[in-house]
């Protein structure tokens, strides 16, 4: 597997800049089984380097900063690798999204055998109850799981300790970021303690969009973190960014292609530890993929290997002209930024 010991700079992202990064661009668009985000197709722009692929897909509503991170992380796992793995087999959870309970059966049966699973809750336009009504069909289906809840900061935080009172009783290993602040995750934390209710508080957003990730820690605000290597600008930074917060950590992906999840795989295999199943099985919610060997669970876990992008998926899925179009328009941008050390 290509590993490096040198991390990419803003001024040596790749040899032949940004026009290089244009002209091997490919940019598809795949079909979801089941809305994701409020989406039902993924777009990626795929960039095929010395050392494998990468993948850019920062969803459309991020800006060139924060796209960059994103760029970086494409560029690192294609011209510059990644370290060297401590594992080569990462334990995995299944994903419900925002779904009827009924559903939650159909969903789960995509995964396989997991021993872990995370629910979406705080969905727009739905109640506690709906909310309720998913984990406990989570339950029923598989009485021994452990069942983490993302409310992706949906929650204020009486809402978020009123939900999670609730939703403790059938047992919860921990809760992705409850409510949308630092100061908020922390005071929900507090109050969880103060009543005896055994839930974990978990930060993401509060890791990954905070221009300080380590602000998350010195709060004590979480009792541990969920990386997402494309977010934090690669697999390097999201292992210093760990080793600094001194939390435990759980890997996560951005709804990627096989191509993206092998970097979560990396980030994942070169931790030092691993106590957590990581969010990594997300290929099983789309419909298509860009490899015929998608990287998707068995029997509870992903085994370390290498993307073979294939052509013909590549020319199946391309994305339609104009969004192709906007796709690179948006890659020199931001290449800009990077470039301007952004």
């Amino acid at each position: 597997m290509p590993t490096t010991a040198d991390h990419p700079t803003p001024s040596g992202l790749n040899p032949g800049g940004v026009e290089e990064l244009l002209d091997l661009a490919r940019v598809v668009t795949l079909p979801m089984r089941v809305k994701f985000r409020g989406i039902m197709q993924r777009e990626a722009l795929l960039l095929p380097g010395p050392l494998g692929w990468g993948e850019f897909c920062p969803f459309p509503e991020y800006g060139d900063a924060e796209a960059s991170r994103w760029l970086y992380a494409a560029v690192e796992a294609g011209w510059h690798g990644f370290p060297e793995p401590l594992r080569d087999s990462i334990p995995v959870n299944a994903t419900v999204p925002a779904v009827a309970a009924e559903r939650v059966p159909e969903i789960l049966a995509r995964f396989g055998r997991v021993d872990a699973v995370k629910v979406k809750v705080a969905e727009t336009g739905q109640r506690l109850d709906d909310d309720a009504a998913r984990v406990a069909a989570v339950r029923a289906a598989l009485p021994d799981a452990a069942i983490r809840v993302d409310a992706n900061g949906g929650w204020d935080v009486p809402a978020a300790v009123e939900a999670l009172t609730r939703l403790a009783a059938v047992g919860l290993e921990y809760a992705e970021q409850p409510v949308p602040d630092i100061a908020g995750l922390a005071e929900v934390r507090r109050r969880l303690r103060a009543a005896g209710v055994p839930v974990l508080i978990a930060a993401d957003e509060s890791v990954r969009k905070e221009e300080d990730p380590l602000k998350v820690a010195r709060a004590g605000a979480a009792d541990l973190v969920v990386v997402k290597v494309a977010p934090l600008g690669g697999v390097r930074r999201a292992l210093d960014i760990v080793a600094q917060a001194g939390l435990p950590a759980v890997v996560s992906s951005a709804l990627d292609t096989s191509v993206g999840i092998r970097a979560g795989l990396a980030l994942a295999a070169a931790l030092p530890e691993l106590p957590y199943a990581c969010g990594l099985g997300t290929v099983s919610l789309l419909a298509a993929d860009v490899t015929r060997d998608s990287l998707v669970p068995d029997d509870g876990a992903i085994r370390l290997r290498d993307v073979a992008v294939d052509p013909g998926l590549l020319a199946e899925y391309a994305a339609a002209p104009e969004r192709r179009d906007w796709w690179l328009d948006r890659l020199r941008r931001v290449y800009g930024v990077l470039a301007a050390g952004g």
